[in-house]
This record gives C-alpha cells, sequence and structure tokens, in this order.
C-alpha cells in the first residue's frame, strides 16, 4: 500500500487539487486559532490552508512522495507546516494538545480504523473540535458503476452514520449527515460521491 502511494504522489501532478476540501475550509474558518492535526495529509492542501489562517500545523502521512510535495507546497506559501513521515502505530503525540483535528478522506483499514479514531480522540483537549469528511457506505454503489470512480472499494473501509456516532461518542454534534456531493478535487477525487459530514466537540 505504501509503494502504491508513493507512486501514486510522484507520478500524478495533483492527486487531489490544491485547493482545500470544502467542508474542511467552511468549518475551519469560523474556528478560534490554535493547534490542530491533519492524519493523512497528503499534498498539504489542508494543512497549507490552515497555516494561511494562522493555525499551528501538525500532519503527518505514511508516503514519502507526499510529504516532499507538502512540503515544497509550505515553502511557496511562506508557511510552516510540521510534517511527520509515518502512521498512528509509528507516531505519538501529547495528549490533550491539539485545538482541532481534521480526518479529510482518512480511510484506514477497516481493521483499526476505530483504534485510530480512539487514539486521536486523546490527542484532542477537550472542547477541542473534530472535522470529519469521507466516503460513505452508500458510495459502494457509486464505485461499482464506474472504474475510474473515486473512494475505496472495500466497503469496509467506508463509513454509516452510526459507526462515526460510536466511533466518536462523548462528543456534542454540531453536525452530522450523509449527502450526495460532486467532487472537484484533482485527478483521484471526481464526480458524483456519497459522504458523510461531521463537525464534533470533545466534551
Amino acid at each position: 500500500m505504501k509503494d502504491f502511494w508513493n507512486n501514486t504522489y510522484r507520478n500524478i501532478k495533483s492527486v487531489y487539487g490544491n485547493a482545500p476540501n470544502n467542508y474542511f475550509k467552511n468549518q475551519i474558518q469560523h474556528l478560534k486559532r490554535g493547534k490542530i492535526l491533519l492524519p493523512a495529509e497528503g499534498e498539504g492542501r489542508n494543512a497549507v490552508f490552515a497555516a494561511n489562517l494562522g493555525w499551528e500545523v501538525y500532519a503527518f502521512d505514511f508516503s514519502e512522495e507526499a510529504k516532499i510535495k507538502a512540503v515544497k507546497k509550505a515553502k511557496e506559501n511562506n508557511v510552516v507546516i510540521n510534517y511527520k513521515l509515518g502512521d498512528l502505530n509509528s507516531l505519538s503525540y501529547p495528549e490533550n494538545y491539539f485545538d482541532c483535528i481534521t480526518l479529510i478522506y482518512a480511510h484506514f483499514s477497516a481493521d483499526v480504523k476505530s483504534l485510530y479514531h480512539k487514539k486521536l480522540i486523546s490527542y484532542l483537549k477537550k472542547g477541542g473540535i473534530i472535522i470529519f469528511e469521507a466516503f460513505s457506505k452508500a458510495h459502494a454503489v457509486l464505485n461499482s458503476a464506474s472504474e475510474k470512480q473515486s473512494g475505496p472499494r472495500d466497503i469496509n473501509m467506508l463509513f454509516s452514520l452510526k459507526e462515526v456516532q460510536q466511533d466518536f461518542i462523548g462528543f456534542d454534534i454540531i453536525e452530522l449527515k450523509e449527502e450526495i456531493i460532486n467532487l472537484d478535487e484533482g485527478e483521484l477525487h471526481f464526480g458524483k460521491s456519497s459522504v458523510i459530514r461531521f463537525t464534533g466537540k470533545k466534551v
């Protein structure tokens, strides 16, 4: 899997586009600036946007090629992002440290995704915010209609509303919805998509 993503980021100029994810962009602008963590951040589009807003940005991904592109993007925008190479098994952060954690299409494998969410929650301060957008299980139907459709093919890597509620129990729900949107984010995120959008506050 690591080789796949390194090849993808190496060979495609803009895998998910240069602009930040729309849901992330709309939610983050209303929050008080602080420390933010962006797991599975890829080429750095959301991290750089947050840094430009004045956030202290931390990010990670297991792809060396993704990190190279993210660091370059940050330099081009005259901002600093603290970008680590690795995954949640190899990295750690202080507990109760971040004011916001953002999960934008962070589709971890089915056997670890809930465990990873639990670990990430421990890094979030009380009163901190989770911003989450990912493909829903209903997206599997759209995926089956086209080999070029965005998103994981394994339905167990996709999300249901119930799964999100269970993984983020103990959060005040600011917004939680499943909807059909038209993605236009680079070469690998495009077209009609079923997604879950969630913003919650840790209590």
